[in-house]
Protein backbone atom coordinates (compact mmCIF):
# COMPACT_ATOMS: atom_id res chain seq x y z
CA UNK A 1 0.00 0.00 0.00
CA UNK A 2 3.04 2.24 -0.32
CA UNK A 3 1.84 5.75 -1.13
CA UNK A 4 -1.74 4.52 -1.51
CA UNK A 5 -3.09 7.87 -0.32
CA UNK A 6 -0.07 10.15 -0.89
CA UNK A 7 1.56 9.64 -4.30
CA UNK A 8 -1.21 10.28 -6.80
CA UNK A 9 -1.80 13.09 -9.24
CA UNK A 10 -4.71 15.40 -8.28
CA UNK A 11 -7.31 13.51 -10.36
CA UNK A 12 -6.09 10.17 -9.04
CA UNK A 13 -6.16 11.51 -5.49
CA UNK A 14 -9.79 12.53 -5.98
CA UNK A 15 -10.76 9.11 -7.33
CA UNK A 16 -8.94 7.34 -4.48
CA UNK A 17 -10.59 9.60 -1.89
CA UNK A 18 -14.01 9.01 -3.46
CA UNK A 19 -13.47 5.23 -3.39
CA UNK A 20 -12.49 5.44 0.29
CA UNK A 21 -15.61 7.47 1.13
CA UNK A 22 -17.81 4.99 -0.74
CA UNK A 23 -16.31 2.10 1.20
CA UNK A 24 -16.82 3.90 4.54
CA UNK A 25 -20.38 4.91 3.56
CA UNK A 26 -21.22 1.30 2.67
CA UNK A 27 -19.74 0.21 6.02
CA UNK A 28 -21.90 2.75 7.87
CA UNK A 29 -25.06 1.53 6.11
CA UNK A 30 -24.32 -2.19 6.57
CA UNK A 31 -23.08 -1.79 10.14
CA UNK A 32 -26.50 -1.78 11.78
CA UNK A 33 -27.43 -5.16 10.28
CA UNK A 34 -24.25 -7.06 11.31
CA UNK A 35 -25.58 -9.50 13.94
CA UNK A 36 -22.56 -10.56 16.01
CA UNK A 37 -18.91 -9.87 16.86
CA UNK A 38 -17.48 -12.62 14.66
CA UNK A 39 -19.28 -11.36 11.54
CA UNK A 40 -18.24 -7.80 12.40
CA UNK A 41 -14.52 -8.64 12.60
CA UNK A 42 -14.56 -10.57 9.32
CA UNK A 43 -16.58 -7.85 7.60
CA UNK A 44 -14.10 -5.18 8.71
CA UNK A 45 -11.08 -7.25 7.59
CA UNK A 46 -12.45 -8.32 4.20
CA UNK A 47 -14.98 -5.70 3.14
CA UNK A 48 -13.57 -2.53 4.72
CA UNK A 49 -9.80 -2.67 5.22
CA UNK A 50 -9.56 -5.15 2.34
CA UNK A 51 -11.09 -2.55 -0.01
CA UNK A 52 -8.98 0.38 1.16
CA UNK A 53 -5.74 -0.66 -0.64
CA UNK A 54 -4.08 -2.16 2.43
CA UNK A 55 -2.15 -5.28 1.34
CA UNK A 56 -3.14 -7.21 4.46
CA UNK A 57 -5.14 -6.89 7.65
CA UNK A 58 -5.16 -8.87 10.90
CA UNK A 59 -7.71 -8.24 13.65
CA UNK A 60 -7.01 -9.35 17.22
CA UNK A 61 -9.52 -9.65 20.05
CA UNK A 62 -8.51 -8.94 23.65
CA UNK A 63 -9.47 -11.22 26.53
CA UNK A 64 -11.54 -9.97 29.46
CA UNK A 65 -8.45 -9.81 31.69
CA UNK A 66 -6.76 -7.36 29.29
CA UNK A 67 -3.61 -9.51 29.09
CA UNK A 68 -3.77 -11.41 25.77
CA UNK A 69 -4.62 -10.70 22.13
CA UNK A 70 -5.89 -13.53 19.90
CA UNK A 71 -6.12 -13.39 16.10
CA UNK A 72 -9.79 -13.67 15.09
CA UNK A 73 -9.89 -12.42 11.48
CA UNK A 74 -7.47 -11.73 8.64
CA UNK A 75 -7.33 -10.63 5.04
CA UNK A 76 -4.65 -10.97 2.36
CA UNK A 77 -1.79 -13.47 2.28
CA UNK A 78 -2.21 -14.17 6.01
CA UNK A 79 -5.70 -15.54 5.40
CA UNK A 80 -5.55 -18.35 2.81
CA UNK A 81 -8.48 -20.19 4.41
CA UNK A 82 -11.28 -17.66 3.88
CA UNK A 83 -13.15 -17.39 7.23
CA UNK A 84 -11.08 -19.99 9.10
CA UNK A 85 -8.08 -19.12 11.28
CA UNK A 86 -5.68 -22.08 11.59
CA UNK A 87 -3.44 -21.84 14.68
CA UNK A 88 -4.47 -18.27 15.57
CA UNK A 89 -1.62 -16.04 16.70
CA UNK A 90 -1.66 -15.03 20.38
CA UNK A 91 0.24 -11.94 21.53
CA UNK A 92 0.51 -10.82 25.19
CA UNK A 93 -0.19 -7.18 26.00
CA UNK A 94 3.07 -5.23 25.76
CA UNK A 95 4.85 -7.57 23.32
CA UNK A 96 5.51 -6.59 19.73
CA UNK A 97 4.02 -3.59 17.96
CA UNK A 98 0.48 -4.96 18.39
CA UNK A 99 0.94 -5.69 22.09
CA UNK A 100 2.45 -2.22 22.64
CA UNK A 101 -0.59 -0.62 20.97
CA UNK A 102 -2.92 -2.62 23.22
CA UNK A 103 -0.98 -1.77 26.37
CA UNK A 104 -0.65 1.96 25.65
CA UNK A 105 -4.12 2.26 24.02
CA UNK A 106 -2.43 4.34 21.33
CA UNK A 107 -2.13 3.93 17.57
CA UNK A 108 1.39 3.04 16.43
CA UNK A 109 2.97 3.56 12.99
CA UNK A 110 6.43 2.08 12.34
CA UNK A 111 8.26 3.16 9.17
CA UNK A 112 11.04 0.53 9.36
CA UNK A 113 10.51 -2.58 11.44
CA UNK A 114 14.17 -3.58 11.10
CA UNK A 115 15.03 -0.60 13.28
CA UNK A 116 12.37 -1.38 15.94
CA UNK A 117 13.34 -3.69 18.79
CA UNK A 118 9.68 -4.46 19.57
CA UNK A 119 9.05 -6.09 16.18
CA UNK A 120 8.23 -9.80 16.32
CA UNK A 121 9.29 -11.33 12.95
CA UNK A 122 6.47 -13.14 11.15
CA UNK A 123 6.60 -15.98 8.65
CA UNK A 124 6.44 -13.22 6.03
CA UNK A 125 8.77 -10.45 7.30
CA UNK A 126 7.53 -6.90 6.75
CA UNK A 127 9.17 -3.48 6.81
CA UNK A 128 6.23 -1.21 7.82
CA UNK A 129 3.43 -1.72 10.33
CA UNK A 130 0.38 0.18 11.61
CA UNK A 131 -1.68 -0.83 14.67
CA UNK A 132 -4.86 0.88 15.87
CA UNK A 133 -6.67 -0.16 19.09
CA UNK A 134 -10.39 -0.88 19.38
CA UNK A 135 -11.62 0.71 22.61
CA UNK A 136 -15.09 0.07 24.03
CA UNK A 137 -16.36 1.28 27.42
CA UNK A 138 -12.83 2.30 28.42
CA UNK A 139 -11.26 -1.11 27.67
CA UNK A 140 -9.15 -2.35 24.76
CA UNK A 141 -11.28 -4.98 23.04
CA UNK A 142 -9.04 -5.56 20.03
CA UNK A 143 -6.46 -4.31 17.54
CA UNK A 144 -6.59 -3.63 13.79
CA UNK A 145 -3.12 -4.28 12.40
CA UNK A 146 -1.61 -4.07 8.90
CA UNK A 147 1.89 -4.70 7.62
CA UNK A 148 3.66 -3.85 4.35
CA UNK A 149 6.81 -5.27 2.73
CA UNK A 150 8.19 -1.79 1.96
CA UNK A 151 9.45 0.79 4.50
CA UNK A 152 7.55 4.03 5.09
CA UNK A 153 4.30 2.68 3.64
CA UNK A 154 1.95 4.21 6.20
CA UNK A 155 1.40 7.91 6.77
CA UNK A 156 -1.15 10.31 8.22
CA UNK A 157 -3.82 9.46 5.62
CA UNK A 158 -3.65 5.72 6.30
CA UNK A 159 -3.67 6.34 10.05
CA UNK A 160 -6.74 8.60 9.79
CA UNK A 161 -8.62 5.99 7.74
CA UNK A 162 -7.87 3.14 10.16
CA UNK A 163 -8.75 5.30 13.18
CA UNK A 164 -12.13 6.05 11.52
CA UNK A 165 -12.72 2.34 10.84
CA UNK A 166 -11.71 1.50 14.43
CA UNK A 167 -14.09 4.11 15.87
CA UNK A 168 -17.03 2.79 13.84
CA UNK A 169 -16.14 -0.80 14.77
CA UNK A 170 -15.81 0.06 18.47
CA UNK A 171 -19.22 1.77 18.47
CA UNK A 172 -20.82 -1.32 16.95
CA UNK A 173 -19.05 -3.53 19.51
CA UNK A 174 -20.59 -1.45 22.30
CA UNK A 175 -24.07 -1.93 20.77
CA UNK A 176 -23.50 -5.68 20.42
CA UNK A 177 -22.30 -5.88 24.04
CA UNK A 178 -25.33 -3.95 25.25
CA UNK A 179 -27.62 -6.20 23.20
CA UNK A 180 -25.99 -9.27 24.75
CA UNK A 181 -26.42 -7.81 28.22
CA UNK A 182 -30.06 -7.09 27.43
CA UNK A 183 -30.56 -10.65 26.20
CA UNK A 184 -28.95 -12.00 29.35
CA UNK A 185 -31.09 -9.76 31.56
CA UNK A 186 -34.15 -10.86 29.64
CA UNK A 187 -33.07 -14.51 29.97
CA UNK A 188 -32.64 -14.07 33.71
CA UNK A 189 -36.04 -12.38 33.90
CA UNK A 190 -37.67 -15.25 32.02
CA UNK A 191 -36.08 -17.76 34.39
CA UNK A 192 -37.32 -15.81 37.40
CA UNK A 193 -40.77 -15.62 35.88
CA UNK A 194 -40.70 -19.34 35.15
CA UNK A 195 -40.12 -20.11 38.84
CA UNK A 196 -42.94 -17.77 39.78
CA UNK A 197 -45.29 -19.21 37.17
CA UNK A 198 -44.72 -22.75 38.44
CA UNK A 199 -46.37 -21.59 41.65
CA UNK A 200 -49.03 -19.44 39.95
CA UNK A 201 -49.85 -21.28 36.74
CA UNK A 202 -53.03 -19.33 36.14
CA UNK A 203 -50.93 -16.14 35.64
CA UNK A 204 -48.41 -17.60 33.16
CA UNK A 205 -49.81 -16.01 30.00
CA UNK A 206 -50.24 -12.63 31.70
CA UNK A 207 -46.65 -12.57 33.02
CA UNK A 208 -45.19 -13.52 29.65
CA UNK A 209 -47.20 -10.83 27.89
CA UNK A 210 -46.17 -8.20 30.44
CA UNK A 211 -42.49 -9.10 30.04
CA UNK A 212 -42.71 -8.88 26.27
CA UNK A 213 -44.54 -5.55 26.38
CA UNK A 214 -41.90 -4.05 28.66
CA UNK A 215 -39.11 -5.28 26.42
CA UNK A 216 -40.71 -3.83 23.30
CA UNK A 217 -41.45 -0.56 25.11
CA UNK A 218 -37.81 -0.22 26.19
CA UNK A 219 -36.50 -1.01 22.71
CA UNK A 220 -39.10 1.32 21.21
CA UNK A 221 -38.00 4.23 23.39
CA UNK A 222 -34.33 3.61 22.58
CA UNK A 223 -35.09 3.27 18.88
CA UNK A 224 -37.29 6.36 18.77
CA UNK A 225 -34.70 8.53 20.53
CA UNK A 226 -31.90 7.32 18.28
CA UNK A 227 -34.05 7.80 15.16
CA UNK A 228 -34.84 11.44 15.99
CA UNK A 229 -31.17 12.25 16.63
CA UNK A 230 -30.00 10.46 13.51
CA UNK A 231 -32.69 12.17 11.45
CA UNK A 232 -31.25 15.57 12.45
CA UNK A 233 -27.82 14.45 11.23
CA UNK A 234 -29.27 13.20 7.95
CA UNK A 235 -31.02 16.52 7.43
CA UNK A 236 -27.70 18.38 7.67
CA UNK A 237 -25.98 15.86 5.38
CA UNK A 238 -28.74 15.99 2.77
CA UNK A 239 -28.80 19.80 2.84
CA UNK A 240 -25.08 20.10 2.27
CA UNK A 241 -25.22 17.53 -0.54
CA UNK A 242 -27.90 19.65 -2.22
CA UNK A 243 -25.62 22.71 -2.00
CA UNK A 244 -22.63 20.80 -3.39
CA UNK A 245 -24.71 19.40 -6.25
CA UNK A 246 -26.02 22.87 -7.06
CA UNK A 247 -22.62 24.59 -7.01
CA UNK A 248 -20.38 21.89 -8.53
CA UNK A 249 -20.04 21.29 -12.26
CA UNK A 250 -17.59 18.34 -12.19
CA UNK A 251 -19.25 15.11 -13.44
CA UNK A 252 -17.06 13.01 -11.13
CA UNK A 253 -18.04 15.00 -8.05
CA UNK A 254 -21.71 15.00 -9.11
CA UNK A 255 -21.51 11.19 -9.40
CA UNK A 256 -20.06 10.92 -5.89
CA UNK A 257 -22.70 13.31 -4.55
CA UNK A 258 -25.41 11.21 -6.20
CA UNK A 259 -24.14 8.07 -4.45
CA UNK A 260 -24.02 9.91 -1.14
CA UNK A 261 -27.60 11.15 -1.59
CA UNK A 262 -28.73 7.58 -2.36
CA UNK A 263 -27.13 6.41 0.89
CA UNK A 264 -28.79 9.31 2.75
CA UNK A 265 -32.17 8.34 1.26
CA UNK A 266 -31.64 4.76 2.48
CA UNK A 267 -30.85 6.11 5.91
CA UNK A 268 -33.99 8.28 5.85
CA UNK A 269 -36.15 5.24 5.00
CA UNK A 270 -34.53 3.35 7.87
CA UNK A 271 -35.39 6.23 10.20
CA UNK A 272 -39.04 6.17 9.06
CA UNK A 273 -39.19 2.43 9.76
CA UNK A 274 -37.60 2.90 13.19
CA UNK A 275 -40.06 5.66 14.10
CA UNK A 276 -42.96 3.50 12.94
CA UNK A 277 -41.75 0.59 15.10
CA UNK A 278 -41.36 2.85 18.13
CA UNK A 279 -44.85 4.27 17.42
CA UNK A 280 -43.47 7.79 17.35
CA UNK A 281 -44.19 8.43 13.67
CA UNK A 282 -46.56 11.34 13.04
CA UNK A 283 -49.66 9.91 11.36
CA UNK A 284 -52.43 11.83 9.62
CA UNK A 285 -55.42 9.46 9.42
CA UNK A 286 -57.95 10.08 6.65
CA UNK A 287 -61.06 8.26 5.48
CA UNK A 288 -59.63 5.64 3.09
CA UNK A 289 -60.88 2.91 0.76
CA UNK A 290 -58.31 0.09 0.97
CA UNK A 291 -59.29 -1.22 -2.48
CA UNK A 292 -58.28 2.12 -4.00
CA UNK A 293 -55.14 2.18 -1.85
CA UNK A 294 -54.12 -1.26 -3.18
CA UNK A 295 -54.52 -0.08 -6.77
CA UNK A 296 -52.59 3.13 -6.09
CA UNK A 297 -49.76 1.22 -4.35
CA UNK A 298 -49.35 -1.13 -7.32
CA UNK A 299 -49.15 1.80 -9.72
CA UNK A 300 -46.53 3.65 -7.69
CA UNK A 301 -44.43 0.51 -7.07
CA UNK A 302 -44.72 -0.88 -10.58
CA UNK A 303 -40.98 -0.64 -11.25
CA UNK A 304 -40.10 -2.75 -8.19
CA UNK A 305 -42.97 -5.29 -8.24
CA UNK A 306 -43.39 -7.98 -10.86
CA UNK A 307 -46.52 -8.44 -12.93
CA UNK A 308 -49.14 -11.06 -12.30
CA UNK A 309 -50.20 -10.20 -8.73
CA UNK A 310 -53.66 -11.69 -8.15
CA UNK A 311 -56.33 -9.42 -6.68
CA UNK A 312 -59.33 -10.59 -4.62
CA UNK A 313 -60.90 -7.29 -3.60
CA UNK A 314 -64.30 -7.43 -1.94
CA UNK A 315 -66.74 -4.91 -3.45
CA UNK A 316 -68.48 -2.53 -1.07
CA UNK A 317 -65.50 -2.50 1.26
CA UNK A 318 -66.00 -0.54 4.48
CA UNK A 319 -64.05 2.68 4.96
CA UNK A 320 -61.17 2.95 7.45
CA UNK A 321 -59.42 5.87 9.14
CA UNK A 322 -55.73 5.44 8.34
CA UNK A 323 -52.70 7.42 7.18
CA UNK A 324 -52.67 6.46 3.46
CA UNK A 325 -48.95 7.13 2.97
CA UNK A 326 -47.92 4.96 5.92
CA UNK A 327 -50.41 2.28 4.85
CA UNK A 328 -48.89 2.22 1.33
CA UNK A 329 -45.39 1.87 2.80
CA UNK A 330 -46.54 -1.04 5.00
CA UNK A 331 -48.24 -2.77 2.04
CA UNK A 332 -45.18 -2.25 -0.17
CA UNK A 333 -42.92 -3.74 2.52
CA UNK A 334 -45.11 -6.86 2.68
CA UNK A 335 -45.22 -7.19 -1.12
CA UNK A 336 -41.44 -6.86 -1.46
CA UNK A 337 -40.95 -9.50 1.24
CA UNK A 338 -43.42 -11.79 -0.51
CA UNK A 339 -41.66 -11.23 -3.82
CA UNK A 340 -38.28 -12.14 -2.29
CA UNK A 341 -39.86 -15.28 -0.81
CA UNK A 342 -40.77 -16.42 -4.35
CA UNK A 343 -37.62 -15.74 -6.41
CA UNK A 344 -38.68 -18.27 -9.06
CA UNK A 345 -41.86 -16.36 -9.78
CA UNK A 346 -44.40 -18.03 -7.48
CA UNK A 347 -47.86 -16.60 -6.97
CA UNK A 348 -48.60 -13.38 -5.07
CA UNK A 349 -52.09 -12.44 -3.95
CA UNK A 350 -53.70 -9.37 -2.37
CA UNK A 351 -57.14 -9.82 -0.83
CA UNK A 352 -59.51 -7.51 1.06
CA UNK A 353 -62.58 -8.47 3.07
CA UNK A 354 -65.03 -7.02 5.58
CA UNK A 355 -64.73 -8.85 8.93
CA UNK A 356 -67.15 -8.90 11.87
CA UNK A 357 -65.01 -10.03 14.80
CA UNK A 358 -67.39 -10.98 17.60
CA UNK A 359 -67.12 -12.00 21.23
CA UNK A 360 -68.24 -15.56 20.37
CA UNK A 361 -65.58 -16.03 17.67
CA UNK A 362 -62.80 -18.47 18.48
CA UNK A 363 -60.07 -16.50 20.27
CA UNK A 364 -56.85 -16.16 18.29
CA UNK A 365 -53.75 -15.67 20.51
CA UNK A 366 -52.06 -13.70 17.72
CA UNK A 367 -55.07 -11.43 17.10
CA UNK A 368 -55.16 -8.99 20.00
CA UNK A 369 -58.02 -6.68 18.98
CA UNK A 370 -61.36 -5.97 20.64
CA UNK A 371 -64.57 -7.26 19.05
CA UNK A 372 -65.95 -5.05 16.30
CA UNK A 373 -65.96 -4.36 12.56
CA UNK A 374 -62.67 -4.61 10.67
CA UNK A 375 -61.34 -4.52 7.15
CA UNK A 376 -58.79 -7.26 6.56
CA UNK A 377 -56.02 -6.78 4.00
CA UNK A 378 -54.06 -9.96 3.22
CA UNK A 379 -50.80 -10.46 1.29
CA UNK A 380 -50.10 -14.13 0.45
CA UNK A 381 -47.17 -15.75 -1.33
CA UNK A 382 -46.49 -19.32 -2.48
CA UNK A 383 -42.95 -19.45 -1.07
CA UNK A 384 -41.41 -21.87 1.40
CA UNK A 385 -43.11 -20.29 4.39
CA UNK A 386 -41.58 -19.10 7.68
CA UNK A 387 -39.74 -21.59 9.88
CA UNK A 388 -41.65 -22.18 13.15
CA UNK A 389 -38.55 -21.25 15.18
CA UNK A 390 -38.29 -17.92 13.32
CA UNK A 391 -41.99 -16.98 13.34
CA UNK A 392 -42.05 -15.54 16.92
CA UNK A 393 -39.12 -13.20 16.09
CA UNK A 394 -40.13 -11.75 12.73
CA UNK A 395 -41.32 -8.45 14.26
CA UNK A 396 -38.24 -7.98 16.46
CA UNK A 397 -36.33 -4.82 15.45
CA UNK A 398 -33.17 -5.47 13.41
CA UNK A 399 -33.92 -9.21 13.15
CA UNK A 400 -33.49 -10.46 9.59
CA UNK A 401 -32.69 -13.72 7.84
CA UNK A 402 -31.21 -11.88 4.86
CA UNK A 403 -27.44 -11.60 4.28
CA UNK A 404 -25.56 -8.55 5.58
CA UNK A 405 -26.25 -5.55 3.36
CA UNK A 406 -29.55 -6.95 2.00
CA UNK A 407 -31.88 -5.88 4.80
CA UNK A 408 -32.06 -3.93 8.06
CA UNK A 409 -34.65 -6.07 9.85
CA UNK A 410 -36.99 -3.08 10.24
CA UNK A 411 -39.62 -3.73 7.53
CA UNK A 412 -41.94 -5.98 9.56
CA UNK A 413 -41.19 -4.03 12.75
CA UNK A 414 -42.41 -0.92 10.94
CA UNK A 415 -45.58 -2.75 9.83
CA UNK A 416 -46.38 -3.88 13.37
CA UNK A 417 -45.66 -0.46 14.86
CA UNK A 418 -47.85 1.23 12.25
CA UNK A 419 -50.74 -1.20 12.84
CA UNK A 420 -50.56 -0.77 16.62
CA UNK A 421 -50.50 3.00 16.23
CA UNK A 422 -53.54 2.66 13.94
CA UNK A 423 -55.34 0.59 16.62
CA UNK A 424 -55.26 -2.50 14.41
CA UNK A 425 -53.21 -5.69 14.29
CA UNK A 426 -51.02 -7.77 11.98
CA UNK A 427 -51.02 -11.58 12.00
CA UNK A 428 -48.56 -13.84 10.11
CA UNK A 429 -49.37 -17.47 9.33
CA UNK A 430 -47.93 -20.17 7.13
CA UNK A 431 -50.42 -20.75 4.35
CA UNK A 432 -51.79 -24.12 3.17
CA UNK A 433 -50.35 -26.03 1.36
CA UNK A 434 -47.33 -23.69 1.31
CA UNK A 435 -46.36 -20.03 1.55
CA UNK A 436 -47.08 -17.25 4.01
CA UNK A 437 -50.02 -14.92 4.64
CA UNK A 438 -49.77 -11.55 6.38
CA UNK A 439 -53.18 -10.22 7.45
CA UNK A 440 -53.65 -6.56 8.43
CA UNK A 441 -56.79 -5.76 10.47
CA UNK A 442 -57.95 -2.12 10.25
CA UNK A 443 -60.85 -0.87 12.42
CA UNK A 444 -63.76 0.01 10.13
CA UNK A 445 -65.45 3.38 10.33
CA UNK A 446 -68.95 3.23 11.81
CA UNK A 447 -71.38 4.72 9.30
Amino acid sequence: MHGAFRSFLPDEMHLESAATLRTLNAFAVDLIAIPNTEDLFWYVAQNVVGRLNFVDCVIYQADAAQTMLTQVAAWGEKNPFDRAIVNPLRIPFGEGITGQSAQTRQSIVVDDLLQDQNYIPDTRPARSEISVPLISNGCVVGIIDSEHPEPGAFGAAELEVLITVAAMTSAKLELLAEAERSRQRYHDLVQSHAELMRETGNRKALEAELSNARKLEAVGRLTGGFAHSFNNLLTVIAGNLELIDHECESPQIRSSVSEARTAADRGAKMIRDMLAFSQKMHLEPRRTDLNLLVARSRERSGHSLRDGIELELEPGLWQVDVDPTAAEIALTNLLLNAQEATPEGGGLRIATRNIHYGIDDLPDPALKIPPGLYVRLCVTDDGAGIAPAVLPRIYDPFFTTKPVGRGTGLGLSMVKGFMQQSKGAVVARNAVPQGTTFALYFPAVAE
